[in-house]
């Protein structure tokens, strides 16, 4: 018999586990939960209090018997979940389906993956804590109930396959309403004024004195005026402030700010970020990557100071505190941090080295003394006006923390403030200065900026809604539901004017900038847009960000036994379902559609709305005796924005262009944007091409590019039996049917037969466990199948469209 079985949630975790202790452990995983609500009726009884009821998937069948075999044979059970909500709901669901007896069942948790920790936590275990399993529960009810109720009246009223959620709802929210406030934004102009001296010292020696106007000027005609003033103007040192800064460091990471950093200095995705923070945890490098708290144990911080001295002296250490502020704080414990922090470099991937860099220089700057600096202030008066110039200097005089690490922001910074820090030239008071020249630059006001993944995990804190462990499958969740995009867009050219005085005159230059470039930000879509209106207007409380941060707290509520989880989900639902039920029945029309007018050729309705494949513009009604006609919007396109003429221009496809090879050459747009179409085959059209412009001469170079392409992709093609032999992005395959196969490594592509490809195709067909792969849209599907996938903007479709 075993005497010790320890049961993980990961097989990564339970490898690293095994190491530290003897052959008296045997340490197993449960990959996760071994099962959840059942798919059936909501999975909750919602007439026995709401009592949930669960399934165990048929993928983990196999594993559940062997984890009920081990356990039988185990004098003692342990369980080793992580130490979150939902790493005690895991524990709790292994104690009910294993059948498991309290009596020689415990409960460890530990917040590193070290033998100390380990061992320590086997040596003081506790109970399953049932209030931290019920506030699991009743977060995972109370979801369940939002999806399953709100997600097939989405389905009714905007289109099928659509999804909604408490948390995902309000995240989408956010996003639409900062699109809007970006969209309604009106950029008004200013002046900046920068006027520069030259400063000669006592040896002769010149130095640049840069400043600038203490305000910004409102109008053209203020800015003139000013540089007139200046042509006459003598200029004097009326001020010189000197006084210290200092600046401290930012607290240990949390999984919100590892985010969020993370993003900003090495440009990971939130959910990137929590998979490699996954693999550090699990073998043993981190502590727990799902927390709130910055708190640091005092074996974290006396590690930390000895660290600070292998690199520097004592009077860079100093000890601190840290205390969480983020509202609803729970989860771990401790901040994350590196479990030992005498490692500065790991063994590992590039990726989980920069990450482990990271948490190791934020872990040791949290440690560290503040940042010291001489911070100078010149003012400089005009002999002709009460308006004051003003230059601005910063001298590091310590460096402290930022020998170690500095923290970025997300705030777009304006190029052209004067914030940078900077030695200034000695100066004395009452100098007189001698003025070289000035300028007069329009700036422009600042619209919002749009979230990116790291600003909204922010914003999502900063709300109290969500927690450490929902902010990455959120994220995911409204970008996988088409409800998001995350992209990159250019800037748009804008004209300003920049004035220059020098030897007395003032002249006048139109410049251009590029402004309003976008990289990796969220961008609402239009079914985004459009679930999101209906959502506020249908479920005002649901989407309300109070409301939401309120039922965190409850959860909270919950997990310190202040309330029954049972009352908090039946005040919920009893305003909830009648709101649902009124929501079912109002409105015949269909969601989101929006009349732009008439065709002016036939008279019938033309109006925009979300289609089965996404926003549409539609001629005429259902109603009609002649069918309504249907065209896609373009890419770059709103259904908020497009207007009558720009809709009525996409029934100008599909059109034809010319002919090639004695086959005629259409353009048209479809499901998945503009292509061109010639011998029942098609070739994507670039997004910097307009498929209303394109001309003959550019399609014939396409095609020809697509088939020299396809020619170096295709290694050999068996067309009696629709197979294919490709090179693909990870080395050679087959294609039939839609299907791909793969090519052993030992095998040439080049020497295959027809035999041995079907052959190959038979054997991988008989495994039973072989995920099939559909072939990529353009790759290996023949062309009839094309055919079959691509629809003209215009064709005449079923009217339930």
């Amino acid at each position: 018999m075993q005497d010790n079985l320890i049961i993980v949630e990961s097989p990564a975790k339970a490898k690293t586990i095994e190491k530290f202790l003897g052959k008296d452990y045997k340490v197993l995983s449960s990959f996760g939960h071994i099962r959840d609500l059942s798919k059936k009726d909501f999975g909750v009884d919602l007439n026995n209090g709401f009592k949930p009821i669960y399934e165990i998937s048929a993928d983990k069948q196999k594993l559940v018997g062997e984890l009920k075999s081990n356990a039988k044979k185990a004098k003692t059970i342990w369980l080793a979940s992580d130490e979150d909500r939902e790493g005690e709901a895991i524990a709790w669901h292994l104690a009910e389906v294993l059948n498991l007896d309290h009596k020689t069942t415990k409960r460890i948790v530990f917040h590193e993956i070290t033998k100390e920790a380990i061992l320590h936590a086997i040596e003081h275990p506790r109970a399953i804590d049932q209030n931290l399993v019920d506030a699991q529960q009743a977060r995972r009810i109370l979801d369940r109930l939002v999806g399953f109720e709100l997600s097939p009246v989405l389905w009714k009223k905007i289109k099928p396959s659509l999804s909604a959620g408490r948390v995902q709802s309000v995240s989408v929210r956010l996003i639409v309403e900062r699109e809007r406030a970006i969209q309604d934004f009106q950029a008004e102009s200013n002046w900046r004024i920068v006027v520069h001296f030259i400063l000669e010292d006592a040896n002769g020696k010149q130095s640049l004195l840069k400043t600038e106007l203490q305000q910004r000027l409102k109008s053209e005609a203020e800015a003139l005026a000013f540089l007139e003033t200046c042509k006459s103007a003598q200029f004097n040192i009326e001020d010189i402030t000197t006084k210290p800064g200092r600046k401290s460091p930012a607290a240990p990471f949390t999984t919100s700010t590892l985010q969020q950093e993370a993003a900003r200095k090495l440009g990971y995705s939130v959910s990137q970020t929590m998979m490699i923070a996954q693999r550090l945890y699990e073998s043993g490098k981190i502590t727990y990557m799902r927390t709130d708290s910055v708190n640091l144990s005092n074996m974290a911080i006396q590690t930390a100071k000895a660290a600070i001295m292998d690199i520097a002296d004592a009077s860079y250490i100093k000890e601190r505190h840290y205390q969480t502020k983020s509202k609803g704080a729970q989860e771990a414990h401790e901040a994350i941090r590196p479990t030992y922090m005498n490692q500065q470099i790991i063994d590992g991937t590039a990726q989980e080295k920069r990450l482990y860099e990271l948490i190791w220089k934020r872990t040791l700057a949290s440690q560290m003394a503040d940042a010291e600096f001489e911070k100078t202030a010149i003012t400089i008066g005009l002999s002709n006006s009460n308006l004051k110039l003003e230059a601005l200097g910063e001298v590091l005089t310590f460096d402290g923390f930022l020998k170690v690490y500095m923290e970025s922001t997300d705030e777009d910074i304006d190029n052209d403030s004067n914030s940078n820090s900077k030695m200034l030239p000695p100066v004395r008071l009452e100098d007189q200065l001698e003025m070289t020249s000035a300028t007069a630059t329009e700036r422009f006001s600042q619209r919002p900026a749009r979230y990116t993944e790291a600003s909204l995990v922010r914003k999502l804190e900063e709300l109290g809604i969500g927690r450490p462990s929902t902010y990455a499958p959120t994220i995911s969740t409204i970008q996988q539901r088409g409800y998001v995009r995350k992209e990159d867009r250019e800037g748009q050219e804008r004209s300003y004017i920049h004035f220059e005085l020098s030897n007395e005159a003032i002249h006048r230059e139109v410049k251009t900038e590029t402004t309003g470039a976008e990289k990796n930000k969220l961008f609402p879509t239009d079914i985004g847009m459009v679930v999101n209106d209906f959502l506020l207007e249908s479920f005002p409380n649901i989407m309300n960000y109070n409301f939401t941060a309120q039922v965190e707290k409850q959860f909270d509520q919950i997990a310190d036994g202040e309330v029954a989880w049972d009352k908090v989900l039946t005040d919920f639902y009893t305003d909830f379902h009648p709101a649902v039920e009124e929501a079912s029945v109002w409105s015949k029309q269909k969601v989101g559609e929006r009349i732009l007018g008439n065709d002016p050729k036939t008279g019938r309705v033309v109006s925009v709305r979300i289609g089965r494949y996404g926003p549409i513009v539609q001629i005429g009604t259902a109603e009609e005796e002649e069918k309504p006609l249907f065209a896609s919007l373009q890419k770059d396109q709103r259904m908020d924005a497009i207007e009558l003429e720009d809709a009525l221009e996409l029934f100008k496809l599909p059109r034809t262009v010319g002919s090639f090879e004695e086959k005629t050459i259409t353009v048209a747009v479809g499901r998945f944007g503009p292509y061109i179409r010639h011998n029942n085959k098609f070739v994507s059209l670039p997004k910097t091409i307009d498929p209303l412009e394109v001309d003959l001469e550019t399609c014939i170079e396409l095609i020809e590019l697509k088939r020299e392409a396809d020619q170096k992709k295709q290694i050999m093609v068996f067309e009696e039996a629709n197979i294919l032999v490709l090179n693909g992005r990870y080395g050679p395959y087959i294609s039939k049917d839609g299907q791909n196969y793969k090519i052993p490594k030992d095998t040439d592509p080049l020497t295959l037969t027809l035999e041995a490809c079907q052959q190959m195709i038979e054997e991988q067909e008989k495994q039973p466990t072989r995920k099939r792969t559909p072939a990529k849209k353009g790759g290996a599907k023949t062309s009839t199948k094309k055919v079959a996938t691509k629809k003209t903007a215009t064709s005449k479709k079923k009217t339930k469209e």
